[in-house]
């Protein structure tokens, strides 16, 4: 596609297709760091806020809640309007969300305000997958896709440490405000860099939600929701998997960026696979995962092969822009609702993994169980993706 092609931005001049897509990625950016940083400052919220880490951890809970319930909630309301204006929506709201976060003066108003910030996650993904794609030839759609999802990974390399290391010296809040001013510098590229183009006018809630009857996005919504888990089981518990069976503390801020660098050669990697051929791309990806997964347990207990694994199980992840993109192309009229959905999923899979690592471990079964559990949720992600197959073959006729 020529730059005399594409569409205009709000000045008038032709879209820069990588400027536009650094402007998505800065808010993958922006999200992932808020998602994961949160975590990595739980001790230091939980002490500021006077509650223990568990219920202190109930403010990472809303937050997935927010996301599953806006993801869906936003993409159906939003369904008439410009992609463009849309998102400048979305992340001005999750720009607001985290600066009443940094600002919550106790523990039941940050809950408020963590669920409000999950709000337009997954709705700025789903749009902005769309857009992404929409900016290219048909042939490279994943590959952009997985641009804008780089900003995520990256978050996990980057952003997430940076937030962590200025939370922990100036307290917390500063992890907060930080998101809060790389969504408003989002917002603002997107405002300048992304197409214009015009609102679906032909656009309803009412065919957004075609989408629900449509049995191929909701397997391409269970492989994410099941084959994902694995991946969360495993990340969840790393910290104290390192602490209790590496024996290794100080490495786990090393183990954490190798997961992330795994991430996201992982996105490049399966963007350009599934540029040629995506069910097989998306088959071979949960295959791999689990066999990375089933290895786990046994690498844990030396650090190479700990560090080397973790980056590897990280490389599963992935399967993220693949997904996306099977999405689009079952979703039929409903697009904007089945990517928007597409981060449920993922946050239900961010849901299962921590529940079932956390109940092996605390039947007994030892802090590398999650390994286990991992592996069985990758195959069972894999046996939602062969049912895909025969779906398609059976529509195919």
């Amino acid at each position: 596609m020529s730059v005399a092609t594409l569409p205009v931005t709000a000045t008038g001049q032709p879209v820069n297709t990588k400027l536009a897509l650094f402007a998505l990625a800065m808010g993958g950016f922006a999200i992932g760091t808020t998602e994961f940083a949160s975590m990595s400052l739980l001790p230091e919220l939980a002490a500021g806020l006077g509650v223990d880490e568990p219920t202190a951890g109930h403010a990472i809970s809303v937050y997935a809640l927010g996301v599953v319930v806006g993801a869906p909630l936003l993409a159906v309301l939003g369904a008439r309007l410009s992609r463009r204006k849309l998102l400048i929506g979305l992340m001005s709201f999750f720009a607001l969300a985290n600066a009443l976060s940094a600002l919550a003066p106790d523990f039941g108003w940050m809950l408020v305000f963590r669920f409000l910030s999950g709000l337009p996650h997954g709705a700025f993904f789903g749009v902005g997958a769309l857009v992404a794609a929409g900016m290219v030839p048909h042939e490279r759609r994943s590959q952009a896709v997985s641009r804008m999802m780089l900003g995520l990974t990256i978050a996990t390399i980057a952003g997430v440490p940076f937030a962590n290391v200025v939370g922990r010296a100036l307290g917390w809040r500063w992890g907060f405000a930080i998101v809060a001013v790389l969504a408003v510098a989002t917002a603002v590229m997107v405002l300048f860099f992304a197409p214009r183009t015009p609102a679906d006018r032909t656009a309803s809630p009412l065919r957004e939600l075609g989408a629900l009857r449509n049995l191929r996005v909701w397997l391409a919504l269970a492989t994410g929701a099941v084959g994902f888990g694995g991946l969360f089981a495993v990340y969840t518990y790393l910290a104290s998997t390192m602490t209790e069976v590496t024996g290794a503390p100080g490495m786990i801020p090393v183990a954490l960026a190798l997961f992330g660098v795994g991430m996201t050669l992982g996105t490049i990697i399966c963007a350009w696979g599934a540029d040629r051929a995506l069910m097989p791309t998306a088959g071979l990806t949960l295959a791999f995962g689990a066999a990375m997964l089933a290895i786990y347990a046994i690498a844990a207990e030396q650090l190479w092969s700990m560090l080397m694994i973790v980056t590897l199980i990280g490389m599963s992840g992935g399967l993220g822009s693949v997904l996306q993109i099977r999405l689009m192309d079952v979703a039929g009229e409903a697009q904007m609702l089945a990517a928007a959905l597409h981060h449920s999923a993922f946050n239900v899979a961010n849901a299962l993994g921590p529940l079932l690592g956390g109940a092996a471990i605390s039947a007994g079964l030892g802090w590398t169980s999650t390994g286990w559990v991992g592996m069985g949720l990758a195959l069972g992600g894999l046996a939602i993706w062969a049912l895909s197959l025969l779906v398609d073959r059976r529509l195919s006729r």
